[in-house]
């Protein structure tokens, strides 16, 4: 790895480790995500990265989900730890380690920091009373419960009276009050952070860290009766990966972390409260922030979870997004990673429908990214034999706005407003799509300016270059087939953040364009087929026969489009200028208006229908016919899977 002009500091980034009573949703792909993406960015900088996932794997509701399934609590949870890790690998997550609860050295470490803090007078044994929700794994006071139950689950909670050993987290209270007002980074965001100091000042009890001795829990040292409580067993795992208390020097590597991704739910009471109290005691040092980003609701306004019983799982989300697009599953999940990121500012509560998201995929994948690499890597081949060109007069003209991209990306990353992050690619994107038109390299190649021809591809394609970066960390496929698409893959060139500058790209590479990465969607179709029944539809009627001589009647040539318009009035109808070879230019009404933006059809190499009957529409007169797919309305344009010079007869 190429390193950045100065050293880069350490970077250790968590994830809670999810509890394994049932398989991942959406909840856990979101903050993972998050994750994943402040990971990327920062090994795309150069910076050494550990990136912590994992899983909870003790705890009474384990033990029960467990004997629901006939089997035993270590067969239940393996099972379930590889549905984890294979999700992670389907949504492209890279972390750098996995721990397990139930890892030997981990319960080892628990043990250790149970007994150290046991010695220091920091826990002690005494007796609890109260409830006790079993989903949530949760001790709750009686005015913390809601009607008689969990405020979290709204399940019902058992009364428990029983010998527990305890953790003085109200020794802690005035240094955690301290710590958090001057240090405003560590609760993200601010609003959480204040639901934080409200939650300590209102008086923090001691915190129950066992519980009756169960055979599925890590056993107190030196007390057969108990066992540990598994939340101060699990927030131990941020320990245990870095090799706490025994391998220092690898402890003294990572710790502390700089940041940790949690969801709201449990950030009060455990990660903000028991959590650094935990530290004070054993004398480490706090982690630079903890930030709790919001939950994924759907259209009802209920939370997406397991004790609401409607997960959502985001690769069979992919799945389907990649059956109604066309697009590779690949890509779907990069979609999928995009809408999640950007739709909502990190932190808030976001809702979650097929509508939103297909309209995201249209409009900002399709339209501006995808369309933006369709147009010009045609445009190369068609006038530059497809090999990048040197920079030469006049070229970096797009310097500026890709100096305000990266330097917006790099203060709204810092701040994990991802959102803010890619709407400022985007605005990138729109400045080389409008630059495009501006400069109209169709033009400039008509009139002969071949030098301002090539500086104009040469900045979109470098444009393109600097967003294959910049998105990296949040679509690493997609910026991956566009690399490959500009031929930079196989020239072996790598990716570093340093290089989100202009007039960095190397010249005299061949391009390789491919296939679109993101087809359009027929919205309306896609939400009838969402909603549709599954059951069998009848067989459609025979259509009417032809022979082949009738339609050896029908002329069909590739025409390249070199000018469309909207015609004023007809919200349906463009005015299209089709080069049909052998100078013919002809103008075709297409219906087509509602699905394509006139500047993606530029350069389009589309079939046309030569020896149809001119008519006139809408007061426009049309030479001809392109033919596009779909029944009802125009889902796609016909265009053959290879260049061809306009004229070429189609039989």
């Amino acid at each position: 790895m190429r390193q950045a002009n100065s050293p880069m500091k350490n970077f250790y980034i968590t994830t809670p480790i999810y509890y394994v009573n049932d398989r991942p949703h959406i909840g856990h792909s979101y903050t993972t995500i998050a994750a994943d993406v402040h990971a990327r960015y920062n090994r795309l900088q150069g910076a050494p990265v550990l990136f912590s996932a994992g899983t909870d794997e003790h705890g009474q509701k384990v033990a029960l989900s467990a004997q629901a399934q006939g089997m035993e609590p270590q067969e239940f949870v393996d099972d379930v730890v590889s549905f984890f890790k294979q999700m992670w690998q389907r949504l492209h997550i890279s972390y750098d380690r996995f721990i397990r609860t139930t890892d030997p050295n981990h319960m080892a470490t628990v043990q250790q920091v149970f007994s150290q803090l046991r010695e220091s007078d920091d826990i002690y044994l005494g007796e609890y009373e109260g409830w006790y929700c079993v989903p949530c794994e949760t001790y709750l006071s009686e005015a913390e419960l809601t009607d008689g139950c969990c405020p979290e689950c709204g399940r019902q909670v058992e009364q428990v009276t029983e010998q527990a050993y305890f953790f003085r987290t109200s020794a802690y209270a005035d240094r955690l009050i301290e710590h958090i007002e001057t240090h405003p980074q560590f609760i993200q965001p601010k609003t959480r952070r204040n639901e934080v100091l409200s939650f300590i000042k209102e008086g923090l009890r001691d915190a129950c860290v066992s519980r009756n001795r169960t055979e599925w829990d890590i056993p107190v040292p030196d007390d057969e009766s108990q066992s540990i409580y598994v939340w101060f067993d699990a927030l131990i795992n941020y320990l245990s990966q870095v090799g706490y208390p025994d391998e220092l020097d690898e402890f003294n590597k990572w710790w502390p972390p700089q940041i940790q991704l949690l969801g709201k739910d449990i950030l009060t009471r455990f990660h903000a409260t028991l959590w650094p109290a935990m530290l004070m005691a054993l004398d480490l040092p706090i982690p630079e922030m903890l930030f709790a980003h919001g939950w994924w609701i759907t259209d009802t306004g209920d939370k997406i979870s397991k004790s609401k019983g409607n997960m959502l799982d985001p690769y069979e989300v992919s799945q389907e997004l990649a059956e109604i697009s066309g697009a590779t599953t690949a890509v779907a999940v990069d979609s999928l990673r995009y809408f999640l990121l950007r739709e909502v500012t990190f932190g808030l509560d976001g809702s979650f429908s097929w509508r939103t998201l297909l309209s995201r995929f249209n409009a900002d994948l399709a339209n501006d990214l995808g369309n933006l690499l369709n147009r010009t890597l045609p445009l190369v081949e068609r006038y530059l034999n497809g090999v990048i060109p040197e920079p030469g007069p006049g070229a970096g003209e797009l310097r500026d706005e890709i100096e305000r991209a990266r330097t917006q990306i790099e203060q709204e990353m810092a701040q994990s407003n991802f959102s803010a992050a890619l709407t400022a690619i985007w605005k990138l994107l729109a400045s080389a799509n409008k630059f495009l038109d501006t400069r109209s390299p169709w033009a400039l190649h008509r009139e002969s300016k071949q030098v301002e021809l090539e500086a104009v591809l040469y900045d979109v394609l470098d444009c393109i270059r600097v967003v294959a970066i910049m998105i990296e960390p949040f679509m690493p496929k997609v910026s991956d087939e566009i690399w490959q698409q500009l031929g930079l893959q196989s020239a072996q060139i790598e990716k570093y953040w340093e290089d989100c500058c202009a007039l960095k790209l190397p010249s005299d590479i061949s391009v390789a364009p491919g296939r679109p990465i993101f087809p359009r969607v027929d919205i309306k179709r896609a939400m009838d087929r969402l909603r549709a029944d599954s059951e069998e539809q009848p067989e459609p009627a025979a259509a009417d026969m032809i022979g082949i001589d009738e339609f050896e009647q029908v002329e069909l040539c590739v025409g390249i489009i070199v000018a469309a318009h909207r015609i004023p009035g007809a919200d349906k109808l463009l005015r299209l200028i089709v080069d049909v070879g052998e100078s013919d230019t002809r103008q075709i009404v297409a219906g087509i208006a509602q699905q394509f933006n006139p500047r993606e059809l530029l350069e389009v190499q589309v079939v046309v229908v030569a020896n149809l009957e001119p008519a006139t529409i809408h007061g426009v007169e049309s030479h001809g016919m392109i033919l596009a797919a779909g029944a009802d309305e125009p889902e796609a344009l016909v265009i053959t899977d290879s260049k061809c010079p306009p004229g070429t007869i189609i039989r």
